[in-house]
């Protein structure tokens, strides 16, 4: 069997925070990989680092030291510029608050990124409802927000952080904010993205069940790896 590609090595990564008195590492000395296909899911309780190792992998935030190459390049010292481009062409990123546009229906809240990146019009369309189709919605194209569940909005933002075939999804507790029915329906819809589209998926949970969801696993504990799996 062929090895799978990388999409991150991840070496030495360290985050510290100066308080003025002393400073604090988020993360200490982190080092990983994320195949190709992976579903990773990143836990751990508050404070673990979760959140700032996600926004290190999706190029929000800038480590103190190490090295985080994805799809092969290293991405820690590239300009500002550049790491928006690499963020647009090649991430998509689900939060906890499903950030639709209320005047937007769930289709053109789906393709709205699409048409920022000036992508034609027919293509960007037609592949949003395709999503839609795919994350269960395809009746649902011409609601708005105000009329969805939110497990049923959560499932739309899930499908516009698709719009433009990234690499890698990722998801920072998708589920917060959703009551267990929704949680569930969320989590299969993330895994049968992963399977169909053999989209690379990170999510971090604070739900130790959801680990189920997931093909590999990190758990982290005062910003250190404390199991992988």
């Amino acid at each position: 069997m062929a090895e799978k590609t990388l999409i991150y090595n991840i070496q030495e990564l360290t985050k510290a925070y100066d308080t003025g008195k002393v400073k604090i590492k988020a993360l200490d000395s982190v080092s990983f990989t994320v195949s190709e296909g992976d579903m990773l899911a990143i836990m751990g309780r508050s404070g673990s680092g979760k959140s700032t190792l996600l926004r290190q992998m999706g190029l929000l935030d800038r480590p103190t030291s190490g090295s985080l190459l994805f799809e092969g390049e290293e991405v820690t010292g590239l300009p500002e510029s550049d790491r928006t481009k690499m963020r647009l062409k090649s991430m998509g990123y689900v939060f906890q608050e499903y950030a639709l546009l209320g005047e937007l229906t769930a289709h053109q809240n789906v393709y709205l990124p699409g048409m920022m990146l000036g992508k034609k019009g027919s293509n960007y369309k037609e592949r949003a409802k395709e999503l839609l189709e795919l994350v269960g919605l395809g009746q649902r194209t011409g609601h708005y927000p105000k009329e969805l569940s939110g497990g049923e909005q959560q499932r739309v933002a899930i499908a516009r952080a698709l719009i433009n075939s990234p690499s890698v999804l990722l998801a920072d507790e998708p589920c917060a904010n959703l009551d267990t029915i929704s949680s569930k329906s969320v989590m299969e819809t993330m895994v049968r993205l992963n399977s169909h589209l053999q989209v690379t998926i990170i999510f971090i949970s604070h739900d130790p069940t959801d680990k189920q969801y997931a093909r590999s696993l990190i758990v982290l504990s005062d910003g250190r790896i404390a199991e992988r799996e």
